[in-house]
């Protein structure tokens, strides 16, 4: 158990504007509420513009102040001009002390708004931005040019400097943070577990081992290769029980193949896709171990740290921020991506573990998690370096 981080820092008196596309859902819109959270319980004022969205309800619960606008909008007369105003006019009237963007179009705004008022202006880089082209790699280059540079994993902030060839120092890895107090297996009721496998239509106690894969129905996510991977074991006399967990957002085509596939393999009946859910904790609750087999690099892995907060051993493609989350041979294992034997040689060896080496390994993931990847450490960090770009003399 590591120890307890001190209070945060003082913004008192100082007031944040965060700039995001929109408060849907998702890792950077979940982030920007944290650090909303934070920036209030550190004496600050916090300020969201965006699109708006459900998590709107939760930024008014925790006394931050969204202020709507198109910012999900990627018009260049929106993006370099009207948006640039409207901005420029919040921070003078709200007297914005800190300006932080996080995402590329509404950075944009966000950074010449804040370059016209002379605010200090910080930037989150929450993903990898392929560029193709000079223009393309141009568009991106707003996220490097914060004051101070904010990269959610040690990858990241490799891509950060290859591409952009920034000063390192004004570069910072602050992870991605996971709610250890939601997800946390002692906290999961039985009454939880049991809702959602009746919804699913899933048994509780599942007779084969069971893996969840937590993603979003996407290609690049992995589904296609884990169906595979089981496709081998089953050949093998291996049969596991999976739970695909994630929206097709509209790719009612690929879900299709999916389907088709597990056809084709013989895993009717073993392959679940349930679609969205609003209880991870309890869907990761309901297996015995995590699958993340993206074929591109993740720039953290936040599903891989909040299975392994609850214990589960993780299985993570050997590429991107997943090699900082998952440790080989200790909370899980890495597999060459895009690999499906790979795969499925790495859950016959996980599944062949002895009931006490599985229940180290998730001991050891659990505590890595606690120990690296909190939205406790996230808000401390993030709190910690607005103070220093606020009050440099200190």
């Amino acid at each position: 158990m590591s120890p307890p981080l001190p209070p945060l820092a003082s913004l008192k008196n100082k007031t944040i504007l965060q700039v995001v596309p929109e408060m849907a859902t998702g890792g950077v819109e979940r982030t920007t509420l944290e650090v909303a959270s934070a920036i209030v319980e550190a004496g600050g004022r916090a300020l969201v513009f965006s699109a708006g969205g459900r998590l709107v309800l939760e930024l008014d619960a925790i006394g931050a102040q969204h202020v709507f606008g198109e910012a999900n909008s990627k018009s260049p007369w929106t993006v370099f001009v009207s948006n640039v105003s409207k901005l420029a006019q919040i921070i003078e009237q709200e007297k914005v002390d800190l300006v932080h963007a996080r995402s590329r179009a509404p950075g944009w705004s966000a950074f010449l708004a804040a370059r016209r008022t002379k605010t200090p202006f910080v930037t989150t880089y929450h993903g990898i931005y392929n560029a193709k082209s000079g223009l393309k790699r141009w568009y991106n280059s707003v996220m490097a040019r914060g004051d101070l540079v904010i990269a959610n994993s040690g990858y990241t902030r490799d891509h950060v400097l290859a591409e952009h060839k920034i000063n390192p120092d004004k570069v910072e890895v602050i992870y991605r943070g996971v709610d250890i107090e939601a997800f946390d297996p002692h906290v999961v009721s039985n009454k939880r577990r049991e809702e959602l496998a009746s919804q699913w239509g899933v048994p509780l106690a599942c007779p084969r081992p069971r893996a969840i894969l937590p993603a979003r129905l996407t290609a690049w996510k992995g589904q296609k290769v884990m169906l595979e991977a089981l496709g081998h074991l089953r050949r093998s006399g291996i049969e596991i029980d999976c739970l695909m967990v994630g929206d097709p957002q509209g790719r009612d085509a690929y879900r299709a193949e999916l389907s088709q596939d597990i056809h084709r393999y013989g895993l009717e009946g073993q392959v679940h896709l349930v679609g969205h859910c609003n209880d991870m904790p309890a869907a990761f609750s309901l297996a015995d171990f995590a699958v993340t087999p993206s074929t591109e690099p993740e720039a953290f892995g936040r599903t891989a740290a909040e299975a392994q907060a609850m214990g589960l051993p993780v299985i993570a493609s050997n590429l991107g921020g997943a090699r900082e989350t998952v440790e080989d041979g200790v909370t899980g294992f890495l597999s060459p991506a895009g690999d499906g034997k790979a795969l499925a040689d790495c859950m016959g060896r996980l599944v062949a573990l002895s009931p006490k080496e599985k229940v180290k390994m998730g001991a050891a993931g659990a505590a890595r998690v606690r120990a690296r990847f909190t939205t406790r450490a996230l808000q401390f960090a993030t709190v910690s370096l607005y103070q220093r770009l606020l009050e440099p003399e200190k």
